[in-house]
């Protein structure tokens, strides 16, 4: 009998100590959830105060506009002539800059809710968790390697932001996976602005991958280095663009969370420029 009554004593105990777990998981991931909304709350509200600080306007091609052409003269009827003809986007930098003295340019691409400005800082942690105004926030904001100059010099221009589910941030960069986003081809664009220049970039590669560093690169020691990266970029596109990038061109890479051990990758070249007069800066 005594023995019996133990074992209904250890089974009441494992019973309740479960029971605590199990509470205790659903506490906890009543917490995350909680904080989660509110981080995203916070970030849809700086980004309501920054488009209300600062407008992206499309502008019309000067006679100083580059336009970057590959080697080899396009055929007629590729899509990279309608790119070419594309607007420009122009940012007026002064409003924000107010709001963070990081602001490093204006990031907008086709067929995404990607149209923010980009940070810049000393090292590629702190807007991981902190706002466009750097107060604290774990969903982050978009932000440019801290290697990088970002004053059109770059031969890899590299950003990152979280992969946010509510498709805040880099949360709709995922869009470059779908058949919905690669069966436009008006898509394959992307637009900056910086205090240097505005610039448009056609995209090259789009891909998913287990999480690696060997497409974060930003110097290269000779053209046939940087020819043979970009070729490893092209390669592994998960779609054809029929895009080829030479010794001369410069990259914009684009890079966020997947799920925890994958990453979504956007590649492209920059096919127009316009420099700004920087004697205004």
């Amino acid at each position: 009998m005594k023995i019996r009554k133990a074992k209904s004593r250890v089974r009441t105990v494992i019973s309740c100590a479960i029971a605590l777990v199990c509470a205790a998981g659903v506490v906890y991931s009543g917490i995350r959830i909680i904080a989660w909304k509110i981080d995203s709350d916070k970030t849809i509200a700086q980004t309501d105060e920054i488009n209300q600080a600062a407008s992206v306007d499309e502008v019309e091609d000067e006679e100083n506009v580059e336009i970057i052409a590959e080697e080899e003269p396009k055929e007629p009827n590729t899509p990279y002539w309608n790119y070419i003809k594309m607007k420009l986007i122009d940012v007026d930098f002064t409003e924000l800059r107010k709001i963070n003295s990081d602001v490093g340019g204006w990031v907008q691409v086709k067929g995404t809710n990607i149209n923010y400005p980009f940070a810049k800082a000393s090292n590629n942690d702190f807007y991981l968790t902190h706002s466009f105004n750097k107060s604290y926030n774990s969903a982050g904001w978009v932000f440019s390697d801290y290697r990088n100059h970002v004053d059109g010099t770059d031969r890899n221009l590299i950003l990152y932001a979280h992969g946010r589910y509510d498709g805040t941030l880099f949360g709709t960069l995922r869009n470059i996976l779908t058949s919905g986003w690669l069966n436009d081809q008006n898509n394959f664009v992307v637009r900056t602005s910086n205090d240097y220049e505005n610039a448009l970039w056609q995209v090259f590669s789009a891909y998913k991958i287990e999480v690696t560093n060997d497409y974060i690169q930003t110097l290269f020691s000779s053209d046939a280095e940087f020819e043979k990266f970009a070729k490893m970029l092209t390669d592994r596109s998960a779609h054809n663009f029929h895009t080829t990038v030479s010794a001369t061109d410069q990259i914009l890479t684009l890079s966020t969370c997947y799920n925890k051990t994958e990453r979504v990758v956007l590649h492209a070249k920059l096919i127009k420029r316009l420099k700004k007069d920087e004697s205004l800066l």
